[in-house]
């Protein structure tokens, strides 16, 4: 199954994904008399993504699929943010070591290096990276993401999926040169506002038969800068959920950001972009703030 969110009016609304386009859930359970949360952190919050999961594996898809009045063609479609108030947004650095070799840096060995980043850097498909006055180089990674479903800690890697909603496309973006001027300066080069993008789509477990077999691509004006398979990443999707579930408590609708396989510098004008493997590509235009210095 998968879900988005997109703007309808004044307000941003879940939809699910069908073969003919996008129908809002809350007109999925105005024709067929189900009643599942309208917003997609709600859904999320409240443990809904597994029933909701089970009931379009066993008919509801083929229901969903013979709506008619309702649907909004996928290129009608507005995208927003899958949801905006994450309690964390928690990100691995340099996870691939072909990444570690662009900032000059050696890959970690024994613990994930980290960082958070705010919600207010969050947008959505096909909204604008601004890059900020403060930056000379800023770059865009293209990265898998792990969007927690349930409260947990101190789980064992094999009972990962347990607790994990979906997964989803993310541009994490950084202001370079501030980050090289000091790796302590790694919370302020992610944080500015419109660093962090996700989306369109958020992919539920079942629809991925391997996550260790997933390509992830950093894509620029159309063309692939890098790409790299998860299974080569130093620390795995399932240990880092793991693992970190043992230094603080996963919340749902915390989202992590688990590695790029390169970064590539933005420009205004540019579009950068997220691939991987089955899911919708994500893409964001490049702006400038304002005239740089």
């Amino acid at each position: 199954m998968r879900l988005t969110t997109v703007v309808s009016g004044d307000a941003e609304v879940c939809a699910l994904v069908a073969r003919q386009g996008l129908i809002a859930v809350e007109d999925v359970n105005g024709e067929l008399g189900v009643s599942w949360e309208t917003d997609l952190f709600e859904l999320i919050r409240r443990n809904k993504i597994p029933e909701m999961t089970g009931w379009f594996n066993d008919g509801g898809r083929e229901e969903i699929e013979s709506l008619k009045g309702c649907v909004l063609p996928f290129g009608e479609a507005r995208y927003a943010p899958l949801y905006r108030g994450p309690r964390k947004i928690f990100g691995i650095g340099l996870n691939y070591a072909d990444h570690a070799g662009d900032l000059f840096e050696d890959a970690p060995t024994g613990i994930p290096a980290s960082f958070f980043k705010p919600a207010t850097a969050i947008i959505g498909h096909g909204d604008e990276i601004k890059i900020p006055l403060q930056s000379r180089k800023t770059t865009a990674e293209a990265e898998l993401g792990v969007i927690i479903g349930r409260d947990c800690s101190n789980i064992e890697r094999e009972d990962w999926l347990d607790y994990v909603a979906g997964f989803t496309a993310i541009i994490d973006i950084t202001a370079e040169d501030i980050l090289r001027l000091n790796p302590r300066y790694l919370t302020h080069a992610k944080s500015f506002e419109t660093f962090f993008s996700f989306g369109p789509h958020l992919v539920t477990p079942d629809e991925i038969p391997d996550v260790s077999a997933l390509r992830v691509r950093t894509v620029l004006n159309g063309r692939v800068h890098a790409e790299n398979v998860v299974a080569n990443m130093t620390f795995p999707p399932d240990f880092l959920v793991a693992f970190h579930s043992k230094v603080f408590r996963w919340q749902p609708g915390d989202i992590l950001s688990t590695g790029t396989p390169r970064a590539a510098r933005i420009q205004r004008g540019d579009v950068a972009e997220c691939r991987i493997d089955g899911f919708e590509p994500l893409k964001n235009p490049v702006a400038d703030e304002g005239q740089h210095p």
